[in-house]
């Protein structure tokens, strides 16, 4: 894993674009069916959008059918942080960048097998890098 980074709101806001800001410095979330990943399936890996730490593999993607991009593992442990969220009177566990702190999704136990766990990423939290 790469080094930490820690930029301040102004540094941010001058790196993303606004809805990037939103989703990804303020936990906001994209609608479902509308971010670019959710139906991808080409063969590579999926980086933050803020500092490229690769955070999921396509060999991981599959579709899950709640219109966002759902891995079933990170692509090296510990790349992601798991933090508990009880916003909009739900209990749900929250993803997060290691790298940077940037909010990337939620993570649910109702994945495939083996892990059984599903990584529900917000498309413009990430981005695509294709294979060589």
């Amino acid at each position: 894993m790469s080094k930490e980074i820690d930029r301040s709101d102004r540094e941010w806001r001058q790196l993303l674009t606004e809805e990037q800001f939103r989703i990804t410095r303020d936990a906001g979330t994209e609608a479902p069916f509308s971010g670019l990943y959710y139906n991808h399936n080409a063969p590579g890996s999926y980086h933050c959008v803020c500092c490229d730490q690769p955070l999921f593999s396509s060999k991981d993607k599959f579709d899950a059918g709640c219109g966002w991009p759902s891995f079933s593992a990170q692509i090296e442990h510990g790349v992601v942080t798991h933090h508990a969220d009880y916003s909009h009177g739900m209990d749900r566990t929250e993803v997060r960048c290691h790298r940077c702190n940037a909010h990337l999704g939620h993570i649910f136990d109702d994945g495939p097998a083996p892990t059984g766990l599903r990584y529900c990423i917000n498309s413009i939290a990430i981005q695509f890098n294709e294979q060589d």
